[in-house]
């Protein structure tokens, strides 16, 4: 269920077979990433129990179920704005509905990234999953 953009991510993450080079390009997704605006990164959009310091200001066309989730993030951290990168793959353009059935621990363990973390960037990305879950079902109720 996974969209188009993150599928991609998944079969380059395929032909890289060293976790090296798969780190490198999640650092390059998030260097291609649109930034957040500095005026966006205030404690509303702040997302704590991250290591790093990330803010996820969503970004929603329409209201219920159908509207269209998507968000713009931003970190200190060049890794953890790769990781927003991915997330923000996973998720924009799906109905705020859809959002809610993304397994993203499941679409994440394919890319392997669940087993090259620390427990501090997994609790991390859980919480950025659980932010973005929190504004897709405040949209779609």
């Amino acid at each position: 269920m996974a969209s188009e953009a993150f599928e991609e991510i998944a079969e380059t993450f395929e032909f890289l077979d060293d976790w090296e080079d798969r780190y490198r390009h999640v650092i390059e997704l998030g260097k291609a990433m649109d930034g957040l605006d500095p005026a966006l990164q205030v404690p509303a959009t702040k997302v704590d129990g991250c290591a790093s310091q990330v803010w996820l200001h969503p970004e929603i066309q329409g209201s219920g179920p159908g509207a269209i989730y998507s968000f713009k993030g931003e970190s200190d951290a060049m890794i953890v704005r790769g990781l927003i990168a991915v997330l923000h793959a996973l998720y924009s353009g799906l109905p705020a509905g859809e959002v809610l059935k993304v397994d993203a621990h499941a679409e994440l363990a394919r890319l392997g990234l669940d087993e090259h973390l620390s427990a501090q960037r997994s609790n991390g990305v859980r919480a950025m999953v659980q932010r973005i879950r929190e504004q897709a079902a405040a949209v779609a109720a």
